[in-house]
């Protein structure tokens, strides 16, 4: 008996579940991400404060960002490849981190996320991570 070729390649379809990297569309989404990330915080005066934090210019610190996130999404670790673990609590030892600068640091992811991001569940799932990380990052 022949199998039908619309069956024979829904059983070869590749079912492994996608990373968050690949949900958002790689690295050109990630990389605009990262930078849209800058755009705001650098532009919108509710990040006035965030932003004084940053040495200019942003250029590299950019980068940075998105070497970072395309590992943290699960995705190539070109952070990790260059720096070494991100140990990212202690990295931002050195900077004031309290509930204000939490807040304005996802003032300016949520409006990323929500500017980018068009599935709600992904949207959702990263909202919820990044809250997690800002929290944690309080020092102060």
């Amino acid at each position: 008996m022949k199998i039908p070729t619309f069956l024979h390649r829904l059983r070869n379809v590749h079912t492994e579940p996608q990373t968050l990297y690949q949900r958002l569309g790689g690295e050109d989404s990630v990389r605009a991400m990262a930078d849209r990330f800058y755009d705001i915080m650098s532009t919108d005066p509710a990040a006035k404060e965030l932003y004084a934090m940053h040495p200019l210019p942003l250029d590299s610190i950019r980068v940075k960002f998105f070497e970072f996130l395309s590992g943290w999404f699960e995705g190539p670790q070109l952070y990790v490849e260059k720096y070494g673990h991100p140990m990212l609590r202690a990295r931002h030892l050195p900077f004031s981190i309290n509930e204000r600068m939490r807040n304005q640091w996802l003032h300016c992811m949520y409006q990323t996320l929500e500017e980018q991001v068009q599935d709600k569940q992904l949207k959702h799932e990263l909202r919820q991570r990044f809250t997690r990380l800002a929290h944690h990052m309080i020092n102060q």
